[in-house]
């Protein structure tokens, strides 16, 4: 529980018609399976589970009712021993009616009982020939051997013990409605939905449930917990599959195969949903609605072993087809918006420094782009190579071949001769190779790039990505500068993967083949000699840190913003030791303590980058994502980090 994440469990027991006792006995086992083998806080069981759905007439029966009454205290007296808020489906007469009623049970209490709002009356479904509308205002009713439980639909069941777990509920056709109850619980506060539903199984209908669920909690930014009714019901006319699902803020987390054994469990993150409504302006709670009921219940606190997939590269999506798919759009998204500014000021010319990197070959690959929507002829794509000290025979082969492949007009500038005419102008040894020799050399570059443009009537186009911009591993005033960063918006790990599209799906064997050797090619900047037999000397994620550690960061620090502690336990569970990637704790917990450091020290860079299309959730563009203030202290943030080194002792 600890971070927020809290274990939950829908599950579809196996029923008998009309047989509460059998019943009983198969909820208690579903309950104690839950919570004992899989530690679940939240246990969500069908609609009606206690009778089953599909007893029809005999809802009428004085007899089945006073059973099911009695079958509900015994669940909750058989259970009262697990540590746990449960949820069961069954009828429940107040006054002279019947409802179709959820009963929120914890620790030996029933803590409410939510009714249904939204009977079907179509099709195969007859409810209200049985029950009635459950009422919204909250009211007092005697029940299950208590008195003065709470009845209604407006409530929400908060947890004293972990404060942003907050529940509500709503029965199976209420989320299939216009205006399902689930948004009033969302606006009051509920952070996880839990529907008890008994859904029948016909064709097609578990994608469009499984889309119907997962599109609620996007729109409410909850979770939501679906337990539908399966085996034993009737079959009379109706087949019910157990398809149990659990979705949160729009991604499905766990889902139990139709006609399968019917439980779907795992994590939500109820911090994280948090967060996200508080950082969504747009979403308007109301948590002092005075319509709404605060039920109060408490959880020991205990931590929750992860098993819910954290994604070791979020920006980069595993599918193949997705991730070609999402490799497009960001293709798109860069030529649509540098085709635009070029229109829009008349330019002549882009003018573009290729080192034959990842970097600058996908912004090389984005112009071109560019330059076909605008059906302009790509000799007006002026690639200015400018080897210089650290410059090597491949990476400079690479970038030659590349714009002659593309058809760009290919200029040549060595800055060697100016460069060391500008340290002896600044009283500068050569032999010394500090951060002065690297970055009089990434000036130069940017003083010809920004020359030639002058001189073709064109703009610089920035080759930087969003990694880099993070990290600040960028020369101020060098290749932090452009005219138009078409990459500012891409992280690192993503930039490869758009590489290799275009080399797969491009029809010109000779692109292609570069494209390859650029892949091939340690990221470098290449500001230092190179080695003796002439490859490259200088290895970028030797220096600053694996980017696929740094984009895990960015995303988890920017997009959820999460504290490091969680940064560090989701790093070391996607990426850690037993993983594919096989990163170290200890290498782990370096390198975001550099992140950090870095993120903090570097924001002046940022708040003056020069325009370049957002493309993906994550953004450091001073004008939109990211208003930071330059001079903000990490101390907090690396004070925890330091907390969580391993004692010496």
């Amino acid at each position: 529980m600890r971070d927020g994440f809290i274990k939950v469990s829908a599950r579809s027991p196996r029923v008998v018609v009309a047989d509460v006792e059998a019943n009983v006995s198969a909820i208690v086992a579903e309950v104690t399976d839950a919570c004992e083998r899989e530690r679940a806080k939240l246990v969500v069981l069908p609609e009606l589970c206690v009778t089953g759905y599909t007893c029809e007439d005999l809802f009428w029966q004085d007899e089945l009712l006073r059973a099911a009454e009695a079958g509900v205290a015994d669940v909750r007296d058989a259970t009262a021993h697990l540590d746990a808020l449960v949820l069961i489906g069954a009828p429940l007469r107040v006054g002279s009616k019947l409802y179709n009623c959820a009963v929120a049970l914890a620790h030996g209490r029933v803590l409410g009982v939510v009714p249904k709002r939204n009977l079907p009356n179509y099709n195969e479904f007859y409810e209200v020939r049985h029950f009635v509308s459950g009422p919204l205002e909250v009211t007092r009713t005697d029940a299950f051997g208590e008195r003065d439980v709470p009845f209604g639909c407006s409530q929400v069941f908060s947890c004293s013990s972990v404060p942003a777990l907050r529940v509500a509920v709503e029965i199976c056709e209420d989320l299939w409605v216009p205006d399902p109850p689930s948004i009033a619980h969302a606006k009051a506060g509920a952070t996880v939905v839990c529907n008890l539903s008994a859904s029948n199984a016909i064709v097609g209908k578990a994608d469009y449930r499984r889309s119907l669920v997962s599109g609620q909690s996007a729109r409410l930014v909850a979770a939501y917990v679906y337990a539908s009714a399966g085996w034993g019901e009737s079959t009379q006319d109706l087949v019910f599959s157990a398809h149990d699902l659990v979705a949160e803020n729009g991604a499905l987390l766990a889902e139990a195969r139709p006609f399968g054994e019917g439980r779907a469990t795992t994590e939500v993150d109820v911090c994280a949903l948090e967060a996200e409504r508080r950082r969504t302006s747009t979403f308007r709670e109301d948590a002092t609605c005075p319509s709404y009921l605060r039920v109060p219940f408490d959880l020991a606190l205990e931590e929750t072993a992860l098993t819910r997939r954290v994604d070791p590269h979020p920006f980069v999506p595993a599918d193949p087809a997705r991730r070609s798919e999402r490799c497009e759009d960001v293709l798109s998204i860069q030529a649509f918006g540098l085709a635009k500014r070029l229109s829009h000021i008349h330019a002549r010319a882009a003018v573009i420094g290729v080192s034959g990197g990842l970097d600058s070959t996908l912004a090389l690959l984005v112009i071109a782009r560019a330059y076909d929507l605008l059906g302009l002829p790509r000799d007006g794509v002026v690639a200015v190579t400018m080897p210089g000290f650290g410059t090597t025979t491949r990476t400079h082969g690479n970038a030659v071949d590349l714009a002659r492949a593309l058809g760009c007009t290919l200029r040549e500038v060595s800055i060697a001769k100016a460069v060391r005419q500008h340290f002896a102008d600044i009283g500068h040894d050569e032999a010394d190779h500090s951060v002065t020799y690297e970055n009089a050399q990434a000036r130069e570059r940017t003083q010809v790039l920004m020359d030639i443009a002058n001189q073709v009537g064109g703009i610089v186009v920035g080759t930087g990505d969003l990694s880099e911009l993070a990290l600040g591993w960028a020369t101020y005033n060098a290749d932090h500068m452009s005219m138009y960063g078409v990459n500012a918006g891409v992280p690192k790990t993503l930039v490869r993967h758009l590489v290799r599209y275009v080399a797969d799906t491009c029809e010109d064997a000779d692109v292609s083949r570069v494209l390859d050797d650029v892949l091939a090619t340690p990221v470098s900047p290449e500001l230092l000699p190179a080695s003796g037999d002439g490859t490259i000397s200088q290895r970028t994620e030797d220096l600053v840190g694996p980017y696929e550690l740094h984009d895990f960061f960015l995303y988890q620090v920017l997009r959820r913003g999460f504290a490091p502690r969680k940064v560090l336990r989701l790093a070391r569970y996607a990426l850690g030791e037993g993983t594919e990637a096989g990163h170290a704790d200890e290498e782990i917990l370096r390198w975001l303590e550099v992140f950090y450091r870095r993120f903090f020290s570097q924001q002046f860079k940022r708040s003056c980058l020069p325009d370049g299309p957002k493309v993906g959730t994550v953004a450091v563009s001073p004008r939109g994502d990211l208003r930071m203030p330059s001079d903000a202290s990490a101390r907090l943030w690396l004070a925890e980090l330091e907390g969580l080194r391993p004692s010496e002792a």
